[in-house]
Parts: C-alpha cells; structure tokens; sequence
C-alpha cells in the first residue's frame, strides 16, 4: 500500500477507521490518492465540464491543500446512507409531549446517518407550570434534555463517531439558572454542548445594574400577574409573555460566569449579534448553532464545512525568505466553493425540512486550518501582532476570493432560491465586501448565502498529519491522543505537531523553532485577540476555545467574556481546567484536560 501521504501513525489511523471507503470486506479505496480521487469524481458528477473540475477539485485535495468536512469526505462517492453535511440545526419544538417526541425523533434519524445537531431548548415550557389539558404540571426544558441525551449515548453514528449536540436556552427562560448549573454534575447531559442566548438588552442591563425579567410565552390561556410583549422562538411576532420571576441582571450574569469558571460550560452567544449579521435577516431567524458553534443556523439548517490547510502554502518554511502563497490560497478557496456548492446536490439528507433549508440557501463554511503551524513555518509567534495581521490577511483573501467565486458559479447556475438582491446586498456584513464584488452581485446574484466560517477541524487536521486545528494555537510540540476505533475503543498515540516535524527535519530533535509558544503559555487575551482579528472576514462564527489557567483571577476571566462582545466576537467559549470535563489530550510530561467542544468524537468533522 502507497503511504507516503502518510508521516504519522495517527494520520493513517483517523483514514483507516473514518475517511476509507470499504463495504463489508470489499476495499475500494486501496491509498488516501483514492479517496482523493473518489471525492473529486462524485462532486464534479454534475459539471458541464466534468474532466476539468474533477482535476481542479483533486489538485486542491492532493496533499491535504484543501480538507472537506468529514462527512464528505466519509460518504462521497459511497453506497452508505449518509448524509454528507457535518451537523444541522434541529427545527423548534413544539411545547408538547407529541410534538417533543417527535423532535427526539428527528434528532435520531440525523444522528443516525452521521450529522450532529444544535436545538434551542427555549420553546420549552418552565418546569412547575400547569400543562393544561392534561392536568399535570411540566418538568422543564433541561429534564428533557436528559432524553435527549440519552438517545445520543445510544447512537454510533457513523463508523467511530458519535453523536455530538449543542443546547441552547435565552437568557430570559424561567429555568435559566437550572440550565446554568446542570453540567456541575458529572453525570448530566455529557453529550451536549450547553451555551446561554444572551442578548443585548440583558448585557444592557448587567452593565447599568438593573433588574432582569424571567418570561416565557403565555399562549392561549388567561394569566393572572404581570405580562410583556417579546420576541420568541415559535411564534412569528412578538408574543404576550408572563413574568415568572424578576432578578438582579448582574446576578444571573455572575452564575454564568461562575459555573464556566469553574466548569467550563455553559458558553455564551451574543445572539442579537448573530442575527443582526446573519446576511439572511431578512427571510430568517437564527436561536441556535451547530455543536461546536461556528455555524449559527435557522431550524432545519446544514453545515456544509471544509478548510484549507495553510501549512501546505508556506513557501521555504523556517527561513528568512519565508512566505505565504497568496495566490494560491485564494485559487485553493475558489475551488473549493464550486466543491462545497456541489455537495449541496448530491448529498443525502435525513429528513426533508434539511434538504429545503440547504437548497433555499446554499449556505457553505469555507476555513482555514494549520494555522498556528504556518505562523511558525514564517518564524512568527503566534499571538504577536504580526500573526494578527498575516492571520487577517489570510481570511480576507479567502472571503474575498470565496465571495468572487460565488458570483461567478452565479452566473453560470443562478443564485440561490431565497436570494433577494437589495435585502441581501443591504445586509451589513455584505456591505464591508469590495465594491465590484458588491457590484458583481448585483448583476450576476450569487450562488450562496454564506462562505466562510471556522471549525475546530480536530479530526480531519490530524488527517494531514496533525496540523495545528483550525485557528487554535499548538497545544504542545508533543503529547498523547487518545482516538476513537471503529470498534468503540479509545487508542492512544504519541504524536508530534506538524510544525515540529518538519523542523526536526531539518535541525534534529534537540531543538524547537524560535517562533514556537504552546496553548498554555498564551494569554487568554492573545487568543481573544486572533479570534477577534479575523471575525470581520468570517460571515457565520468561529470556533475558538479561550485557554484559562487555572489560577486566572475570576474578575479577569468575567471581564473576558466584556472584551470579547467589545471585540465584536458573536460568542465565547473558554476552558479552565475543572474536575468534570473529560481528557482528551494529554502532555507527555502533565495532564492537561481538553476543551470540552472538542473531542474527537463530538467535533462537526
């Protein structure tokens, strides 16, 4: 078997047990070339020019250049029913017990074929309250998550991945402070991701030291007490809602802070930020995204993700005349876009209201990962205020080039079905793209409604024999990893950072590049401020965990989530070491505890 693609062990493992294409005892991807090869011919299937693209789309594939999300990369060109978008967010549920059920349902048919998926949990009436009709009294938005994730333990998804999902609850949900607290017990809810819909009115009202209203819609039944007009997911217009309980805001802002603290979760959207720059305000609105965060999306929306892996457009790495290929980023990036259009046509999805919202859409989230490792390939530490620019610079050019090629696969093919030329072009995101872009839509349309965001890219990363993920920093120039089998059993595996690698290569193993920094000795500021450096470039989200050390002062770390929301970030996740998350990632030396978004087996790849 050819492997030289290969340089480590935990790279042809993560291809063995998820990427290679094999039925039963029938092999049909005999090298990681085949896979390639597979994947290019299935998404050029519906070109007119079908022998140029399938090329173009193998070039960006080749070498690891360009990595689609894992699902496409899993099911492309493959007799299995699966669905070739990494994760969904789930439609509303209904306040209920037909209608909850049927949602569980839906959770599980998706989950079934390989898709992660996102719920807002808000819909969901306070727990004490009466059911009427029945006679019983409710048990609350987070005993039902309960269910939820007793179904997701039950499902191995797609051979040795299992379900991974995000839980959503606004701030203003009379069971908020349950939802706060309920993963400071090590036994609830390990499958979710839990983040708090924090708006604007309640940061408003934590900075001026005012009282903060727990609501939730009143429907059809007379009720006795005090009501409000709000916005609720469910209802089309602002609804009469009862006042359940009146605290202090800074109070609820202080649980939050203090269970994330001490137990890395819940993290926190800025909410009215997401829909206030989702370039569909228009015809949509956003209370939820996908597990890891980077894609807010309206019910029954798709991530159909993929990155571009930066290591491989550094030019004479390590030496003074090192540089990054600018050209060819942004031809990898136009590429890429007719490859992540297609998958839109040929995939499989699990239930109908997907496939609509994918098609009326065609929303795509072209990334980068390895970047970390670029910086230190171009002797720049990351966190410097050179790695904020190079890094800047990088996704313009990829926004740019990705929103150029839109156009043009527009021209060609026509834009997509909810496409409103002066609502879309008014958006204030599309209002900071070039003018002849702007001017490029206005005339041609364009094909899709987003283009860019950035996923953790864990499992694919180590693909491409562990590249830096996503925008993260290198957690450590050697550790452990531990990976799922397709036989539901972790390996563990010594790995050494891409980076490193190539530069023992070059001077030995008794040394580390001058530009190299670890994860944990940046600044959690270093790591807002790459986060906040590229957001303007970044039409959906970004998946970024801060890194606290544990003896960060908790007046600093309350002030982080401040900066992040003054950075014009559109959420936040932080991780301090705690007792409760799980380990995933280990130094050779120390054990340090993982993110809590981003094991392997719950990442969106």
């Amino acid at each position: 078997m050819d492997d030289s693609y290969f340089t480590t062990p935990i790279a042809r493992h993560v291809w063995e047990t998820k990427y290679r294409y094999r039925n039963n005892a029938v092999v049909y991807d005999a090298t990681i070339a085949d896979s390639w090869r597979r994947i290019a011919s299935t998404l050029a299937a519906g070109e007119s020019s079908r022998e140029y693209w399938q090329a173009r789309f193998y070039d960006i594939l080749h070498n690891f250049k360009f990595l689609p999300g894992g699902r496409i990369q899993a099911g492309a060109g493959t007799t299995h029913k699966v669905t070739l978008f990494n994760c969904f967010v789930m439609g509303a549920i209904p306040d209920a017990m037909d209608g909850i059920f049927n949602a569980l349902k839906e959770g599980a048919l998706t989950m079934q074929q390989g898709g992660g998926v996102g719920y807002d949990f808000s819909t969901l009436r306070p727990r004490g309250t009466q059911a009427y009709g029945v006679g019983s009294v409710a048990s609350g938005p987070v005993s039902f998550m309960r269910i939820w994730d007793s179904m997701c333990a039950t499902i191995l998804s797609t051979g040795a991945r299992r379900g991974a999902m995000m839980g959503t609850l606004r701030c203003d949900h009379p069971d908020i402070e349950e939802f706060i607290a309920v993963k400071q017990d090590r036994t609830q809810l390990r499958h979710f991701n839990i983040s708090v819909l924090v708006s604007d009115d309640f940061l408003t009202a934590v900075g001026k030291d005012e009282d903060w209203l727990l609501v939730f819609p009143a429907g059809e039944h007379a009720v006795a007490g005090e009501v409000v007009l709000r916005d609720w997911p469910g209802y089309q217009h602002p609804v009469p809602c009862k006042l359940y309980k009146r605290i202090r805001a800074r109070m609820l802002w202080e649980k939050i802070m203090r269970a994330t603290y001490d137990y890395a979760e819940p993290g926190v959207l800025f909410i009215d930020r997401i829909n206030q720059l989702n370039n569909l305000y228009y015809c949509e609105r956003i209370h939820a995204t996908n597990p890891c965060g980077e894609v807010p999306l309206p019910p029954y929306g798709a991530c159909n993700l993929g990155s571009i892996n930066l290591t491989q457009f550094v030019r004479e790495p390590f030496s003074e005349q090192a540089l990054l290929d600018m050209t060819g980023i942004g031809a990898t990036a136009r590429s890429a876009v007719r490859l992540l259009d297609n998958v839109i046509d040929m995939s499989n999805f699990p239930l109908a209201g997907q496939a609509a919202q994918a098609r009326s859409s065609r929303r795509i989230g072209l990334g980068i990962t390895g970047l970390a490792d670029a910086l230190m390939m171009l002797n720049l530490r990351y966190g410097s205020q050179a790695s904020l620019q190079i890094a800047q610079s990088v996704m313009q050019t990829v926004c740019h080039a990705a929103y150029q090629a839109s156009v043009d696969i527009a021209r060609e093919k026509g834009s997509f079905p909810s496409f409103h030329p002066d609502k879309y072009l008014a958006g204030t995101f599309v209002r900071t793209l070039p003018e002849a872009i702007r001017n490029g839509i206005a005339q041609y349309g364009i094909r899709n409604s987003h283009l860019t965001a950035i996923a953790p890219t864990g499992t694919i990363s180590l693909l491409a024999n562990n590249v830096s993920s996503g925008l993260e920093p290198v957690f450590d120039s050697e550790y452990s990893r531990q990976v799922l089998g397709s036989d539901g059993n972790y390996s563990e595996y010594h790995v050494v950072d891409y980076a490193i690698a190539c530069w023992r290569k070059m001077h030995g193993n008794a040394s580390l590049p001058p530009a190299f920094i670890s994860a944990h000795q940046l600044s959690p500021s270093d790591h807002l401020q790459m986060q906040a450096a590229i957001q303007p470039y970044v039409d959906q989200a970004i998946s970024k965990t801060i890194n606290v050390p544990t003896d960060y002062d908790f007046i600093a770390f309350r002030n982080l989530y401040q900066q992040a929301y003054d950075l014009g970030l559109k959420g936040c996740t932080t991780f301090r070491p705690n007792p409760v998350t799980g380990t995933i990632l280990s130094r050779i030396t120390e054990e340090q505890t993982a993110p809590h978004c981003c094991g392997l087996e719950r990442e969106a790849d």
